[in-house]
Parts: structure tokens; sequence; C-alpha cells
């Protein structure tokens, strides 16, 4: 979430720099929120999550330097440093302290997320009504937007306690995941300069594999179909696209691919990337 405030911070125009303000305290209260949760995390997180490069990867800190560099927006580095040295534990063991503290950090996510969500759909509006230029897509709006909503309804579904059905939850999760993971595709072929022509081609059939893995999920999902076949074929792919943007956002810190994607996005669909490739590994053992 406070990446998607700053990619909105800096695709504004200095015409509207009450939005700019605004993306940037939105950013900046999720900092926040990030430093008391990294706070919280280490000793108690799983070491899944840790070792999936979903929280840093090995571009993470990189990216945030030359992005900070291009935009003039200070990002806090000393908080993926933070993440990086993170210890995991498996023991699982009720902590009523930690658990209070996590209550009320859950409770602050929620109406922070839900006024960003609030942001991000006034601004979609006027974006599509021509009332405001951003050099970010329509679409990009959009689809932060449904992350944002996502999240706030995973962070109530833990508040609630709710327990999980990970079948239902694998058709929900691959039908979310495989549409964005077809966006990010798009994204990266729109915003990639027009002679890298390899990347664009392979950007493309990225976005076509994974719109054709949505529409299976969601059939799978109608037709209460078993999901193991696309839960295979979405792992296989994420696999890959994994790969592309490994390689995408080295390329991008290393200067060596021709774009206007500002590196801290190569870096976020990556990690987005990861995050999607664990959920998979758990729906495949366990559906």
């Amino acid at each position: 979430m406070k990446e998607h405030s700053f990619f909105l911070q800096v695709g504004f125009t200095s015409k509207d720099s009450g939005c700019i303000q605004q993306a940037n305290a939105f950013r900046m209260e999720f900092d926040r929120l990030l430093a008391d949760t990294i706070s919280l995390s280490n000793g108690v997180v799983s070491p899944s999550v840790l070792q999936s490069g979903e929280v840093v990867t090995p571009f993470t800190l990189k990216a945030e330097m030359a992005s900070a560099y291009f935009t003039g927006v200070n990002i806090p580095i000393n908080l993926t440093e933070a993440e990086t040295g993170l210890m995991g534990d498996i023991s699982m063991i009720v902590n009523p302290v930690i658990e209070q503290k996590v209550f009320m950090l859950n409770q602050r996510a929620m109406a922070l997320t839900r006024a960003l969500a609030q942001f991000k759909t006034k601004l979609l509006s006027d974006v599509i009504s021509c009332r405001i230029f951003t050099t970010n897509y329509p679409l990009l709006i959009d689809h932060i937007l449904r992350e944002a909503k996502l999240y706030f309804q995973l962070v109530k579904r833990l508040q609630n306690r709710e327990e999980i059905d990970l079948e239902r939850e694998a058709y929900e999760q691959e039908t979310f995941w495989n549409r964005i993971m077809a966006e990010h595709s798009k994204f990266i072929r729109g915003l990639l300069d027009p002679t890298e022509d390899q990347l664009i081609n392979t950007a493309n059939n990225f976005g076509n594999e994974f719109d054709k893995l949505t529409k299976e999920a969601k059939e799978a999902m109608d037709n209460a179909m078993p999901i193991s076949k696309v839960t295979d074929d979405s792992l296989k792919a994420t696999i890959e696209i994994s790969k592309f943007k490994a390689q995408g956002t080295q390329g991008l810190v290393e200067c060596k691919i021709k774009s206007i994607i500002i590196p801290l996005l190569g870096d976020h669909t990556l990690r987005e990337a990861n995050h999607y490739l664990r959920l998979l590994k758990i729906f495949r053992k366990g559906v």
C-alpha cells in the first residue's frame, strides 16, 4: 500500500500538488504502519514468508535507492534493511500480549487502507472523466484499488477470526492473482521503450497466458470443477513470470533496459508474483 501511494504520488503533474501531498501523506502513514509491523514480526513470523521473496528480493534495496534518486521522494530504506534481518519461527505459541498488539495494528491497517481506497476510487473517476491527468494508466489505478480492497477484506477476516476454507480460497485467490499477473504483464509491455521488441513480445505472451488462466479459474469456480489443474498451470506460469520479473528488475536497476518503468515498480510486481507462488504451493498441498 505504501508503494501504491508512491506510484500515485510520482504520477501527478505539478498542477495537482494537493494530490501529490495526499499520496505522500498516505505513503508516510503506511511507512509508520510497516515499521510497527516489522518490530512486532521479529521471531514470530512464518519462515516460509521470509524465504518466499515476497517481503524483500535481492533487488529491493537498489530499486528503492534508484527510485528515491529519480523522484526526490525520501524512501526509508532502513525498513527494507530491517525486513532483511527478520527472524522467523514455526512454534506458533499463543502470546496474548502480541495478539492484542496485532489486533490494534490490524485496526489501523483497515482504517488506513479504507481511506486509501477512497482516494484511489475518486482518482480513477477523475481520470476516466478527464478531470485530472496522471502518468499512471487508468487500469493501474483500478488494479491497485482492487488490491487495496482484497487487503482490507483479508485483514477484516483475521480480525473476525474467520475459518478459512482452503478450496474456496484457492478458487478466489487464483482468479484474483491470475488477473493481477496478466495486468502486470500488460503494464510492463506498455511502459517498455518501443525498441525493446523481445521484452515487449515476452510480456505480451505472459499477458495472454494469464488472461487464459484467469478465465479457467473463473470457469472452475462457476462449474465447481476441481481447481487442481488450474493450480498446476498457474504455478508453472507464475514460476516463469517471476523469473521474467526478476530479470527485468535487475535490468532496470543496472540501467540495461530502456523503459519508463520506475525500478521500484519492477520489484513490487516481482514480490507480488513471489507471494502468489507461496499461495499456489499451499493450495497444491491442501486442496
